[in-house]
């Protein structure tokens, strides 16, 4: 018997990278996964329920959970994944581009936690796992945007972990180093003085990192995970 055989599992940003990866894991754990993503298909597709989704649009994350609420019914599991990525020097960012990190580091993670929190509360059971970064605390050059969403986002867990705090719904923070997806397609890694991409974490080693909190037994909460390149 696989080890989340009857749980619903929403995972963001699952489209592909990280959070297509994790959608897999979980499937292959047993769940029953929906995937939210802008660029998905509605419908089920390879055994997901695929909801398309401005995360940044509380009227689209409304729709997106009245659907699963309909086909599913409320989530055991939420991987709040979505992000973006910016690699550019305080002076060379501009506000519209620091807009964009809040909006898609923090401000939809924010949303999605809000719009599906309250449904695992309320049912006394549940985990709200989110995927932030080595960025959420630790600082490096050209991470203007993109660290300070993701500090506002480890500062968004802690609260949320202490307003769970004893309802049943555990909340868990992994921080992955740097892993090879597309989001490196356009950076000169070598040139901004990052390891090179085969060194770096795959897509796969966050999934099971995400499989391993999420198959812990309800007495056990993961408050922090790291994991990084060796």
């Amino acid at each position: 018997m696989t080890l989340l055989a009857g749980r619903v599992a929403v995972v963001t940003g699952a489209s592909r990278g990280i959070g297509l990866a994790v959608a897999r894991r979980l499937q292959a754990e047993g769940a029953q996964v929906a995937r939210l993503a802008r660029t998905l298909r509605a419908g089920w597709h390879d055994g997901f329920l695929d909801l398309p989704c401005d995360l940044t649009e509380p009227t689209d994350l409304e729709h997106a959970v009245t659907q699963l609420a309909g086909q599913l019914g409320a989530p055991d599991l939420v991987v709040n994944n979505a992000g973006g990525f910016l690699l550019a020097s305080l002076e060379e960012t501009s506000i519209t581009q620091f807009d964009d990190q809040i909006a898609i580091n923090l401000r939809a993670p924010f949303l999605v936690a809000r719009a599906l929190i309250p449904r695992m509360r309320e049912a006394g059971r549940g985990q709200h796992i989110a995927i932030g970064s080595i960025a959420d605390h630790q600082a490096f050059p050209g991470n203007a945007g993109y660290a300070a969403a993701k500090h506002g986002l480890r500062g968004l867990h802690d609260v949320l972990r202490a307003e769970c705090r004893g309802t049943g719904v555990r909340c868990t923070l992994v921080s992955p180093g740097p892993v090879d997806t597309a989001l490196w397609n356009h950076v000169d890694v070598q040139a901004a003085g990052i390891m090179p991409r085969e060194a770096m974490l795959r897509p796969e080693d966050v999934a099971d990192a995400v499989a391993f909190v999420a198959t812990r037994p309800p007495h056990v909460e993961v408050d922090w995970l790291r994991l990084g390149p060796a």
